[in-house]
């Protein structure tokens, strides 16, 4: 089957990742082809993997009318050039434009809602005009894959589409070689991988880690425009020998096998991949209680939840981890299990792979088996 991805912007991101994950489980299962809207992270792996790249310069992330447009027209003049026998559309832009495109051409077409353009964080004018883009984009959709049941219910609460259109399914990650012992002696590692921006709360697990009452090392792994503030806080508070900014890192496995506890503080989340990736690690996770968070982390037993902007519960968390080796390792040795069950990158690809052959299933009934990991 000759599948198209579309998705608005390149970068590393975890739609980025999750969509790399696909090209890597179906380049050997189905021809694939990749468009989206700038060169970058996403474009240099796909060509890597040998997977056929187009750009869409108009495919631009913040809503600009005119470029729109001709996004859209360039969109269906790649669909009618290369014929596709599905698309399969991520994130907002790329997905109204693409399924709009896919319906001018007759092809059948899937969106994954890694979040919605009306949920928490978005701007104000994605927000005025994301239900009703969302409500009629539905209507040009065979079927919608949700990240996460937080982000099904709330598409089944604006009745975007119909609770049989809406599939959730989880996030995986492949396996690696790469554990972490938390409980091995020595200065505790807190890690965080994340993007610095608006939607991820590096300066509370600052300000929560300043009120420690034991060593620690703190490391940050990514970069973006909270970063400054971040490591000024950090100078602020005397922290600069114990919390480290290692920027954008490709090695990401080897830094959580060194690691001894893993946090994500966030507003809100779809299905956040670094967390399968702690627990992929045998790492406890501490996590704020929001959104997708909950289905990925049970509270008490692969890790620890707090209440969104609630500083106090994280440092009490974490004073009791970085003191308690055996309770990181027995939270870890959960995740590690409930990972193995539910957030593989084959389970992830199995079930992906039955929506395709409801959409199409003339095409994909040949490749039924299931999927390597």
């Amino acid at each position: 089957m000759n599948i198209l991805y579309v998705i608005t912007r390149a970068e590393m991101g975890g739609s980025q990742v999750h969509l790399l994950d696909l090209l890597h489980g179906f380049r050997d299962r189905h021809e694939l082809a990749l468009a989206t809207g700038e060169r970058g992270f996403l474009t240099e792996e796909a060509a890597r993997l040998g997977v056929r790249v187009h750009i869409l310069p108009d495919l631009v992330q913040p809503l600009r009318p005119h470029r729109d447009v001709k996004a859209l027209l360039s969109a269906y003049r790649l669909i009618r050039g290369t014929r596709p026998d599905l698309i399969h559309c991520h994130t907002s832009k790329a997905g109204i434009i693409g399924r709009a495109a896919a319906r001018m051409a007759h092809v059948p077409v899937i969106f994954t809602a890694h979040t919605w353009s009306f949920a928490e964080g978005t701007s104000p004018l994605w927000k005025l005009v994301g239900t009703p883009s969302e409500w009629l984009a539905s209507r040009w959709s065979e079927s919608i894959i949700a990240v996460s049941e937080s982000n099904r219910s709330l598409a089944l609460r604006r009745r975007i589409a119909p609770s049989s259109k809406i599939v959730t399914v989880h996030n995986g990650v492949p396996d690696t070689l790469h554990r972490a012992r938390p409980g091995t002696n020595g200065v505790p590692r807190i890690v965080m991988i994340a993007r610095f921006a608006g939607q991820k709360n590096q300066a509370q697990l600052i300000q929560a880690a300043a009120g420690l009452q034991h060593p620690f090392h703190l490391t940050f792994v990514g970069d973006g425009p909270t970063r400054p503030a971040c490591e000024e806080l950090s100078r602020s508070l005397g922290l600069q020998d114990r919390v480290e900014f290692a920027g954008i890192r490709t090695d990401t496995d080897r830094i959580l096998s060194e690691s001894s506890i893993f946090v994500l503080a966030t507003n809100w989340e779809g299905f956040p991949i670094t967390i399968l990736e702690a627990m992929r690690a045998s790492l406890p996770v501490v996590a704020t209680d929001v959104d997708g968070v909950r289905e990925a982390v049970v509270d008490g037993e692969t890790g620890c939840l707090y209440p969104k902007g609630d500083m106090s519960p994280l440092c009490s968390i974490l004073q009791v981890l970085v003191t308690d080796p055996a309770t990181r390792i027995r939270l870890g040795q959960a995740g590690r299990k409930r990972y193995e069950a539910e957030f593989t990158r084959s389970a992830m690809l199995r079930k992906i792979q039955s929506v395709y052959e409801h959409v199409v299933p003339g095409l994909c009934e040949s490749q039924s088996a299931l999927l390597s990991a």
